[in-house]
């Protein structure tokens, strides 16, 4: 195939995509703790107590650049590593949390690296 019909392909492939984005963001899903994975709960009670955690990116904030969770300032969100048993590295599991302890707390759990999400319901 030449550079140029790579090209076409690749611009209609990049239209495509976004015509997926504008359609916005997929609804928030629900999950209670007790149907989260133990890495999660263990995660999530980790973060309660305020580490020490296990990673060194863990606490650092979390910009929702997708645009899923609902907006907030920024410094809201905060971002956390649930392991992955098998894998040698951080992977896809995630634990976002948001708010102070003053404002409350919420929690939010993704498995697929921040394409998706459920909010915690304890």
């Amino acid at each position: 195939m030449n550079l140029a019909r790579r090209i076409i392909f690749a611009f209609i492939a990049l239209l495509l995509s976004f015509g997926v984005w504008a359609k916005g963001p997929a609804p928030l899903g629900v999950i209670a703790v007790r149907d989260l994975p133990v890495e999660a709960q263990e995660t999530l009670v980790l973060i309660k107590r305020g580490g020490p955690y296990p990673y060194a990116k863990d606490g650092v904030i979390f910009k929702n650049y997708e645009g899923i969770l609902p907006r907030k300032e920024r410094g809201y969100y905060r971002e956390f590593t649930v392991k992955t048993p098998g894998v040698r590295h951080r992977g896809a599991r995630r634990i976002i949390s948001g708010g102070t302890l003053q404002q409350g707390q919420e929690y939010f759990y993704t498995d697929d690296h921040y394409v998706s999400f459920k909010r915690i319901r304890e």
